[in-house]
């Protein structure tokens, strides 16, 4: 049985960074990195491709629910007109009819509303991933400027540093190694600039999460005033 969708994010997600930099020590950056990002990555790609699948149906759920509402409102009237001409038979007609929605509106705001609850745990997914991302890359570009220390450490006597500086040097150039390393396994030309990016999309996902929640009270204050 192939893996879950959420059950490989569960999984990619949990997974010990201290596992990855054991990885790198045994193997090359490069090829380590390129798969940890790569892996990452095509998940986030997963998930928002089911996302789209789960706004699809959303949509759908939504225009049929209003759909068999303005009809079943329709029919109302048309009861009343049916029994205003004394058509009792047109207006029997027009309540079976209702009976018939009325039958499907619960499923139609059930299948509404598991759409929406899977909506938040794909959106949720994807945030989990994004955030474990960050952290990869933390970890890797500690690892590296780690290794660019040792290299330093070991020609120290050959060629001393003024006070201050090796320290700057290192981060410097394990920053730089960094980003040539992922922009070789991932395409990206400028790391600093994606994860700035991805601050900024990270941020517009908890404000669209605020707005999902005022206007969940503000539906909920509504009913309550109109109860």
């Amino acid at each position: 049985m192939s893996e879950s969708l959420t059950s490989r994010v569960g999984r990619i997600v949990s997974g010990s960074l201290n596992a990855l930099v054991g990885a790198l020590e045994d193997a090359a950056p490069e090829v380590v990195l390129g798969q940890a990002i790569k892996e990452v990555d095509g998940a986030i790609d997963d998930v928002r491709a089911e996302l789209g699948r789960e706004l699809a149906k959303k949509h759908l759920a939504s225009t049929r629910l209003m759909e068999v509402n303005r009809r079943h409102e329709e029919l109302t009237d048309r009861i009343e007109l049916a029994l205003a001409e004394n058509r009792e038979d047109l207006a029997e007609a027009a309540a079976s009819q209702q009976l018939d929605l009325e039958a499907q509106i619960p499923v139609v705001e059930r299948h509404l509303a598991e759409t929406g609850d899977r909506e938040n745990e794909l959106e949720g997914l994807i945030s989990a991933l994004q955030a474990k991302k960050r952290d990869m890359r933390e970890e890797m570009r500690a690892f590296l400027e780690s290794q660019e220390a040792s290299r330093e450490g070991d020609n120290a006597a050959a060629a001393p540093k003024a006070p201050g500086v090796g320290a700057s040097n290192r981060a410097e150039k394990a920053t730089s190694a960094f980003d040539e390393v992922l922009e070789r396994n991932t395409g990206l030309s400028n790391q600093r600039q994606s994860l700035d990016n991805e601050k900024k999309l990270a941020e517009l996902e908890d404000l669209a999460h605020q707005n999902r929640v005022k206007e969940r009270i503000a539906q909920a204050k509504a009913r309550r005033e109109n109860s």
